[in-house]
């Protein structure tokens, strides 16, 4: 159960001053909240299998495989300035 005097000590500590009806207002309302996650616990979930995701997502991405490379001299053929087999590009920082 959640008091006045609660909502008041959260408001202080959120630096929010609260008009009198606020602080009644929101004491109400964190009172329902608290009676609704207590209605939930009383159910019984014993065969609910736990879940991440109300939806089945599952991850597209194919596994990382080692595949044939283009030839060095033909990817560097075209590049402004080389460095052996890299491509050489003016220093940043």
């Amino acid at each position: 159960m959640i008091s006045k005097q609660d909502v008041e000590h959260v408001a202080l500590l959120a630096r929010l001053e609260l008009k009198e009806e606020e602080k009644e207002l929101y004491t109400q309302q964190l009172n329902k909240i608290l009676d609704a996650a207590r209605a939930l616990q009383e159910l019984n979930t014993d065969d609910v299998p736990p879940t991440a995701h109300v939806l089945p997502i599952q991850n597209v991405f194919r596994e990382d495989k080692v595949g044939k490379h283009i030839d060095p001299e033909k990817a560097l053929a075209n590049a402004p300035d080389r460095e052996e087999n890299f491509f050489k590009v003016p220093k940043i920082v």
